[in-house]
């Protein structure tokens, strides 16, 4: 049980100190203005700890910087490295270390095969890796790694493992990859459906309902509250369909200043749904256990796995329950016993969990679970997909069904009036 074994040292000052180097602070945004080599300037934005680490960034790209502004934290700068491009990375790096391709070999044949925006990151990390910095050093230094890459770097390193290492990682970015897809996929029928709805409902309130009602206005038919409504309301919106514009963007731009508390929210809201509560259960276990195959297979002991597990969590039951396992397991608690109070995973999961920490294989256990819980999220992705198909049809008809019936009573009545 090797990793068990080595649960108690987290709590010991240099392990913290260790635990605490995989968790940098949150970069600022700065807009720069540099001259080039060939006496000409170049302005960008750029993201970065602080002002000097920023010069650091820009004289390794021969930019000599002359003038910085900090920018607000919501203003967007150097893009992040997108999932793909971390997944590629990883894969490129288990091919060739594991065939003894030297490091730098490998990051320079790797800088190839990744997009153009990624491609500066790995460049940069391969010349701090030929200065002489530690990998796990050098992917903490350019800021485009999570905890959980950098923590499995740097136990990789201790172990001589850094090409398994990356094929873990490789592994585990390509889940993710396949669970966001899924998530994607599920938000775009909807998404569509919905824009569809919303434009035909806009288009029929502010030019067909108003035709239609004025006609039937002229002709001294009886108009229902609904279609007067309707038809007050589509004059409105054409009289006044440059500010309506106007109100529009400023949303728009509002929203996504404040993206994260709006996602926040959504997330909140998508707990409590009936339908979609247990798919984010499932998608943070998956989560949670594609972490910790990752970090456990690289030698990171059980304690401070969970410790940078618990911070990839976003569902709230979740974290709560796994941050005071981890507590109580540092504190000298039973694992086995400590698993069971964990009942936000379902009880065959515990059970498993249990199984595999008698028989010293939380490891294979780990990555097993990952799997069985990224089948789970298709399953019930899939599931969501068809009762969402009814639902959007009943909405439509809700939308658009009200405006046709706002325009067909008055004209019921009216031929009823005509024949009688």
């Amino acid at each position: 049980m090797p990793l068990l074994a080595r649960t108690k040292p987290p709590s010991t000052p240099s392990s913290s100190r260790a635990l605490a180097r995989i968790r940098p602070g949150a970069p600022s945004t700065f807009a720069y203005m540099a001259a080039t080599t060939t006496g000409g300037r170049r302005f960008g934005i750029r993201r970065a700890k602080d002002r000097r680490q920023l010069s650091e960034h820009l004289r390794s790209q021969r930019l000599v910087p002359l003038k910085t502004w900090s920018l607000p934290s919501w203003v967007g700068g150097e893009s992040d490295l997108s999932l793909k491009d971390q997944a590629e990375i990883h894969f490129q790096l288990a091919q060739l270390l594991t065939r003894g391709v030297p490091l730098v070999e490998a990051l320079e044949v790797t800088a190839t095969s990744v997009s153009a925006t990624a491609k500066p990151r790995v460049e940069r990390l391969r010349e701090l890796v030929a200065a002489g910095s530690a990998f796990s050093d050098a992917c903490q230094a350019v800021e485009s790694f999570d905890q959980v890459t950098v923590a499995v770097y740097r136990a990789a390193e201790r172990t001589g493992d850094l090409g398994g290492a990356a094929k873990q990682l490789s592994i585990t970015a390509r889940r993710q990859l396949a669970i966001s897809g899924k998530v994607v996929t599920l938000l775009i029928y909807p998404a569509i459906v919905m824009s569809i709805s919303v434009a035909v409902s806009v288009l029929m309130i502010a030019f067909i309902v108003p035709k239609i009602a004025s006609a039937l206005a002229s002709n001294n038919a009886q108009l229902p509250w609904i279609t007067t409504i309707l038809w007050n309301t589509g004059d409105f919106m054409r009289e006044n369909a440059g500010w309506l514009l106007l109100v529009l963007l400023a949303l728009a731009a509002g929203a996504v200043i404040v993206r994260k508390a709006l996602w926040v929210v959504i997330q909140q809201i998508l707990r409590r749904m009936p339908l979609m509560k247990t798919l984010v259960l499932a998608q943070e276990s998956t989560r949670f256990f594609t972490v910790m195959a990752a970090m456990s297979r690289s030698g990171v002991t059980l304690a401070d796995a969970l410790g940078v597990a618990i911070a990839a969590l976003q569902h709230p039951e979740l974290r709560a329950q796994i941050a005071r396992l981890r507590t109580r397991l540092v504190e000298g608690g039973i694992l086995k016993n400590l698993i069971q109070d964990v009942d936000a995973f379902p009880v065959a999961t515990r059970r498993l969990m249990i199984a595999a920490e008698r028989s010293g294989d939380l490891q294979n256990a780990f990555d097993t679970l990952a799997q069985d819980m990224a089948e789970e999220v298709d399953r019930r992705s899939m599931r969501l997909l068809a009762a969402l198909e009814p639902m959007l049809i009943v909405i439509m008809f809700l939308m658009i069904g009200s405006l046709l019936l706002s325009v067909m009573i008055p004209l019921m009545k009216m031929t009823a009036n005509a024949i009688t």
